[in-house]
């Protein structure tokens, strides 16, 4: 009975090995969606277009606007990783996903790459399968309250009710922020929900990333208040860096998208944006030369001049910073575009020249 008890236990150890084995041989870009490891690049090039996870509710980060187009800061970057792998900065599925969806949607394949608002913190880098890459905004989360409310400080708002996003780092910072203050979270699933639920008084703060409530603020509807009728507190009372995040596993899908976010800080460092990317033919700024594709001759000491094309090898086209710039400009037209208009200025998202933290690594 012994023996037979453990060959039929051989038997089911191997059919489920067996079972294993095919559920993770799925053929990549199958029914359209990434296997959760490896070959992230050959499974976007085959399918055609990049399955970019995304926010729809950020007015200047990620939003539907009213023609149900999505725009905003973080989509730019969903556009800048489709032009470097895809030479088509319109090549993107854009999945709209709330918080409590995110890292699901990534660990699944379901989405190529997640650009949302997202922070980069130590428990999301080590337990949800997730590597996050070079921080596109520098943020910090803050407080948004009537104007006509009387508050002017977190101290003053004892006793009262805070609207917030469950399952985000914003939730554990404003318990934290609190500590012995008196106060109760309202926690909600959506910015609709919990926007509404601001509207209909049944909270008097709203607390997010600043640049979040910012957006939030520029359109606010008028029937409401409007802009004018909300006041973003002064204190900045956390750390938020934001940037897009990939799948544990794929090396080389993680450089990839990397060197996308960092395209278009190393544009603006050089001096190039989308209307003069493709006036640099004579220059002899080798550094130039390398960033854009462009060919670079090199003389030997016996005098022999080699001509070459700078390759990285990141597995993409020479020229696939040229399709990127052009399609959503450096990370100055980036910002304007989006950013400025909600009256956020630049401050540590500046170039480190101009002492910010954007600091791209050498491109050589």
């Amino acid at each position: 009975m012994r023996r037979t008890l453990v060959v039929i236990g051989s038997i089911w150890l191997v059919l489920a090995a067996c079972t294993q084995a095919a559920d993770t041989t799925t053929t990549a870009g199958e029914n359209g969606v990434t296997p959760p490891t490896g070959e992230t690049l050959a499974a976007v090039q085959d399918r055609g277009t990049l399955n970019c996870g995304v926010n729809e509710a950020v007015p200047g980060f990620g939003f539907r606007d009213p023609d149900g187009n999505f725009v905003g800061f973080d989509i730019d970057f969903c556009k800048a990783v489709a032009a470097a792998v895809l030479g088509d900065a319109t090549a993107v599925e854009y999945i709209p996903l709330t918080a409590q969806q995110r890292f699901t949607a990534l660990q699944s394949g379901e989405i190529d790459v997640l650009i949302r608002n997202t922070t980069w913190t130590a428990t999301r880098d080590g337990s949800e399968g997730a590597t996050f890459l070079h921080t596109t905004f520098y943020d910090g989360q803050g407080m948004m309250v009537r104007a006509d409310s009387g508050f002017t400080s977190i101290e003053d708002m004892a006793n009262t009710s805070v609207c917030v996003l469950t399952g985000t780092t914003t939730e554990l910072n404003l318990a934290t922020r609190f500590g012995t203050i008196p106060f109760t979270p309202l926690t909600f699933d959506a910015n609709d929900t919990l926007q509404a639920a601001f509207i209909d008084g049944q909270c008097e703060g709203w607390t997010s990333d600043k640049s979040q409530l910012a957006g939030v603020r520029s359109s606010f509807p008028e029937a409401d208040g409007g802009p004018e009728g909300l006041v973003i507190l002064d204190e900045t009372f956390s750390k938020e860096p934001l940037g897009p995040v990939v799948r544990d596993g794929d090396t080389e899908w993680a450089q990839i998208v990397d060197w996308a976010t960092l395209a278009p800080v190393i544009a603006e460092e050089l001096g190039i944006d989308s209307g003069n990317v493709n006036s640099f033919a004579d220059t002899t700024n080798d550094e130039i030369r390398r960033f854009l594709g462009l060919e670079i001759s090199t003389t030997a000491e016996d005098g022999t001049v080699t001509v070459s094309t700078f390759d990285p090898g990141l597995g993409l086209p020479t020229t696939w910073a040229v399709d990127l710039i052009t399609a959503v400009g450096n990370y100055a037209e980036i910002y304007a575009r989006n950013v400025e208009p909600l009256g956020v200025p630049r401050g540590v998202n500046s170039l480190w020249t101009e002492g910010g933290l954007l600091y791209a690594p050498p491109f050589r």
